[in-house]
């Protein structure tokens, strides 16, 4: 990488294009209406409903210190399933809606730039209890994951798109993380996709987290083969596409 390429990768990272930006005539700005605040399902798609957090997960007591203490990235899993309760619990606690939608915006349990939440997340399970395995996505405002497709090849499908790491395809399930870049870019144009990258880290961190209150681990994954990754999720790769990823499973003792 030469000295230009290097400032303008860098200069990403800054608060100038947000200054550069003429706020007026961004579509929010404009009048357009706000882009959904998460990705529709179909009326048919198969539908699972997860333990709610109002009814009280049963998660063991994990005081926050000794949750950060212990936080580390965790490679190998015991081959151990996740409950599904224990699934529940690390969505809420990603993407987990607090009370309900108000004048357009849905308070979730992570913070993100405008109240926007760019992200989607899919799933790669393979050893969670109750669920088939096969590809998922989460639905927060309804709390429910929505069967997507199966996949006999997923193990190797989600190693092979991890650029050959092993331990997506030896994972309970695998956290996948898209962005639809225009719901944030509809209130901050340029500005969006700074804080699209930053609100990923605050999803991952919580993930990392809650893990240690159900003696899981996750690793988070950042290095994947952006095609293959977006195929295997069945998204456009242009209007939506992978963004992060974390293979989580039980902690091998």
């Amino acid at each position: 990488m030469d000295a230009d390429e290097q400032k303008a990768y860098r200069r990403f990272l800054k608060d100038t294009i947000r200054q550069e930006i003429d706020f007026r005539r961004t579509d929010q700005s404009r009048g357009v209406p706000a882009p959904p605040l998460q990705k529709a399902a179909s009326a048919d798609a198969e539908r699972v409903d997860l333990p709610a957090p109002d009814k009280g997960f049963k998660m063991p007591p994990m005081p926050l210190s000794r949750a950060i203490g212990r936080r580390r990235s965790r490679r190998t899993y015991s081959g151990s399933p996740l409950t599904l309760e224990e699934l529940a619990w690390l969505l809420w606690a990603t993407q987990g809606i607090r009370g309900k939608p108000v004048h357009g915006h849905a308070y979730r349990t992570v913070p993100s730039a405008g109240c926007r939440h760019a992200l989607e997340t899919y799933l790669g399970v393979l050893k969670v209890q109750d669920l088939m395995p096969g590809i998922y996505r989460y639905l927060p405002l309804e709390h429910q994951l929505v069967f997507e497709r199966t996949d006999d090849h997923l193990a190797s499908r989600l190693a092979a798109a991890a650029l050959g790491q092993p331990y997506p395809g030896k994972a309970a399930v695998t956290f996948i993380w898209t962005t639809i870049p225009y719901r944030m870019e509809w209130r901050y144009d340029l500005a969006a996709h700074k804080v699209i990258a930053l609100d990923a880290g605050h999803v991952c961190q919580n993930l990392y987290l809650a893990c240690e209150a159900v003696d899981a681990g996750t690793c988070a994954i950042a290095a994947y083969d952006q095609e293959r990754m977006d195929r295997l999720l069945g998204v456009d790769g242009s209007e939506e596409f992978t963004v992060y990823l974390a293979s989580v499973g039980k902690i091998a003792k």
